[in-house]
């Protein structure tokens, strides 16, 4: 990029590649000093205000592979620079209602119309829609570097705060996120201070009804630790529950005394366990509401 005129991020060198094994070769020729720019609605905020510096920007919206969305195999695979805009009006994606539901809490539309599933995946954000809802699917993603390519389960990939499981020569290629069968609810909600705004706290539920009982159940949390957590114990203890006998309230009292959320300058690890408290019984009745009506 030029020196001679003003820009907020420090100067860097604009590569747009349009394929992938280009793409990878441009990562691994320039090591620590590249990053992926994949949507671009987190990293050109960090670069604007300075927080980070990267030489050499390798942008991967020319590279079609890493584009749309397919059936496969009992799941539905999203590619990485697929827009969330795109995931939640696609009738593909409607095969797995959570993607649509975590999409609409994704900020803005102008942001939804840029930022790409696989940015968000594989950005990290413990406080991000996404990683929460591939993490309670159970949601393989693809990955693919100098040495070919490799499948990492969700749980496996997020790491900690703004860090997966990728190497540094790697690119998130696609995520194939399982169809569910049956009479199945799902539901997202979250506290944030303003609409649009990181959640400070969130919950994403999925269940399916076998005669009113809970056949399947999945529940993940989000913004109350440094990677989404998967509520197990109380999965286990739903599973298998007439869904007439269940005493909400409990469970989510038990799940928020589970946890060990951080304290930030958006709230305190005591606020975000009463969110947690709130917020999963009230997925979990959305979802089940929804598997009744199925």
């Amino acid at each position: 990029m030029p020196e001679d005129g003003p820009v907020k991020p420090a100067p860097f060198d604009y590569h747009c590649p349009g394929e992938l094994a280009e793409a990878i070769a441009t990562l691994q020729r320039y090591g620590d000093e590249a990053k992926v720019l994949a949507g671009g609605q987190s990293l050109i905020p960090l670069l604007s205000l300075r927080l980070s510096r990267f030489d050499h920007l390798i942008d991967l919206r020319a590279i079609e592979q890493l584009k749309g969305i397919t059936a496969v195999d009992g799941a539905i695979r999203v590619g990485a620079m697929t827009t969330q805009a795109g995931v939640a009006r696609s009738q593909d994606a409607a095969a797995v209602p959570l993607l649509a539901k975590a999409s609409a809490h994704i900020g803005h539309y102008q942001i939804r119309n840029r930022g790409t599933v696989g940015g968000s995946l594989a950005h990290a954000d413990p406080a991000a829609e996404y990683p929460a809802t591939a993490v309670a699917l159970d949601a393989s993603l693809e990955i693919a570097g100098p040495n070919g390519s490799r499948r990492i389960a969700a749980a496996d990939f997020f790491i900690s705060a703004w860090v997966t499981a990728m190497e540094s020569d790697e690119i998130l290629v696609a995520a194939d996120f399982p169809i569910w069968s049956g009479n199945c609810g799902w539901a997202v909600d979250e506290v944030a201070r303003r609409a649009g705004d990181f959640a400070m706290c969130g919950a994403i539920c999925g269940v399916e009804l076998d005669d009113q009982r809970l056949s399947r159940v999945a529940l993940a949390l989000f913004g109350v630790g440094n990677a989404p957590v998967r509520a197990h114990a109380a999965e286990s203890a739903l599973a298998g529950a007439t869904v007439d006998d269940l005493d909400l309230a409990s469970i989510g009292a038990a799940v928020a005394a589970a946890l060990d959320p951080p304290d930030d300058v958006h709230a305190t690890s005591g606020q975000r366990r009463k969110m947690v408290k709130a917020l999963v019984p009230r997925v979990l009745a959305t979802a089940i509401n929804e598997a009744r009506d199925a």
